[in-house]
């Protein structure tokens, strides 16, 4: 099954630029780009189609709308390579499978894209955060009034995510491979990894 993936920030986004024709099927995800790709709606979708393994194929507008998080890009694309599923990028001309051998050349190339698509989200929530403080300056800003606090290491812990990534660490699988079947950053199981270690 060839598949196209899509997303859009807002719903008043025209997603018409997306649409790649000749697909079995299509997903759309409403949300920013910073948000991690196994935790959107369409995404979970999808990613269960590929556990499946009816799909071969995921066809995409461009790197950024599987994310600008490049971490996130990167494991997701490694994931789908795992399972053989070839993603092709229209706007960067990137097929990540050939004949079902990874592409070196396109794997050089998407870790250089998303390290500027990274850089891009950077940049916004820059520009975001300057108008807010300016917004200040001018007494126009109202926040939410949500207050964030700090979370615990047991309410960490307690989290799907975390008890996944703990299963694969206590299998005895290494911080990359936990980071890939888990759909988690690195960083992310080095961090249950010291909790773990501290508990014992």
């Amino acid at each position: 099954m060839k598949v196209n993936y899509q997303r859009c920030s807002t719903k008043e986004q025209n997603v018409s630029r997306q649409e790649i024709q000749g697909m079995d099927a299509v997903f759309t995800d409403y949300c920013s780009g910073g948000s991690e790709f196994s935790k959107r709606d369409e995404s979970k979708k999808l990613l269960k189609l590929v556990e499946q393994g009816k799909v071969s194929e995921v066809h995409i507008d461009s790197l950024d709308r599987l994310g600008r998080n490049t971490i996130d890009m990167l494991n997701t694309i490694n994931y789908f390579t795992a399972k053989g599923v070839c993603v092709v990028s229209i706007k960067e001309g990137l097929r990540t499978l050939v004949d079902g051998k990874e592409n070196a050349v396109s794997k050089l190339m998407v870790g250089l894209l998303s390290t500027l698509a990274e850089f891009e989200l950077s940049k916004i929530r820059d520009r975001s955060n300057e108008g807010i403080v300016k917004a200040k300056e001018r007494g126009a800003y109202k926040g939410n009034g949500n207050v964030r606090t700090a979370e615990s290491i047991e309410e960490f812990m307690s989290k799907d995510s975390s008890r996944e990534v703990k299963r694969y660490l206590n299998q005895g699988y290494s911080i990359r491979q936990v980071a890939l079947l888990s759909r988690c950053s690195p960083g992310k199981v080095v961090k249950v990894k010291k909790y773990i270690d501290n508990l014992c």
